[in-house]
């Protein structure tokens, strides 16, 4: 590793949206990243621009091989990984009875076995060393709950549960695992919802401002704190949620007189 870098971390979801502009941000304060994904696209040019500490490997986070193949080249080539996180997600948008089991399944793969995956590659490593942050980007909706996205609220409300159940597991070892809470950010997935861009966050704002937390090992990290608040809020009064998403229910036919 070189001795001017701060660390060494590998971003899921790298290519776009929160995860692109994370590892940017982690990039210009000095970093060593390595960003995964299926698509290189935005992340090459990085990797030509700072040849000693930007990487990019095709990775598909729902296959076993990709994942292990990945993991095993960045500890090869810098010697270890500090920091992993997890960020690659998809969603399926639609009535829960609209939705299939395979869309349901595919949610579930990328969303919450991919972060799976990672770990099961990246831990053994972490406890070995004795050190190492795992943060996993969550989402409101695994807390409170949305119409319209039944299986990725699933798949959030799981990450939620293993990360509390993997710092039982590693209480007393300095291996830590987080989940990191974004705002809504006007990302191209983001952007599928409908909401004004007024009511959505900049993703190369949002990405800084986890950038800047990257080693905190608190067990919640929120972007800011209007994220914290505004998830305190939906949580104590879950009206907010129902009167905040009527848009997305179809008109009641009560039939006629």
């Amino acid at each position: 590793m070189p001795r001017t870098a701060k660390g060494r971390v590998v971003v899921t979801g790298a290519n776009e949206g929160i995860g692109h502009h994370l590892l940017r941000a982690l990039l210009e304060d000095g970093y060593l990243v390595a960003g995964f994904d299926v698509d290189g696209a935005n992340l090459r040019p990085l990797q030509e621009r700072y040849p000693d500490r930007a990487r990019f490997y095709e990775c598909d986070v729902t296959v076993d091989d990709d994942v292990e193949t990945a993991v095993d080249a960045v500890i090869e080539r810098w010697g270890g990984i500090d920091i992993l996180v997890n960020n690659a997600a998809i969603f399926s948008f639609g009535r829960f009875e609209d939705q299939t089991l395979e869309d349901t399944r595919r949610e579930f793969e990328v969303n919450y076995f991919g972060y799976v995956r990672l770990l099961r590659a990246v831990l053994p490593h972490m406890r070995d060393r004795g050190s190492g942050i795992v943060h996993n980007l969550s989402s409101g909706v695994g807390l409170v709950g949305t119409p319209n996205m039944s299986g990725y609220a699933s798949t959030k409300g799981a990450v939620e549960a293993l990360v509390r159940s993997l710092r039982f597991e590693l209480h007393g070892e300095n291996v830590w695992c987080t989940v990191m809470h974004p705002p809504l950010t006007n990302t191209r997935s983001g952007a599928e919802l409908g909401y004004p861009e007024s009511m959505m966050s900049d993703p190369a704002d949002v990405g800084r401002k986890l950038a800047n937390k990257i080693t905190s090992t608190d067990r919640t990290i929120y972007a800011d704190w209007q994220t914290r608040l505004g998830l305190a809020l939906v949580r104590r009064f879950p009206v907010i949620v129902r009167k905040g998403t009527e848009r997305f229910e179809p008109p009641q036919d009560h039939g006629s007189d």
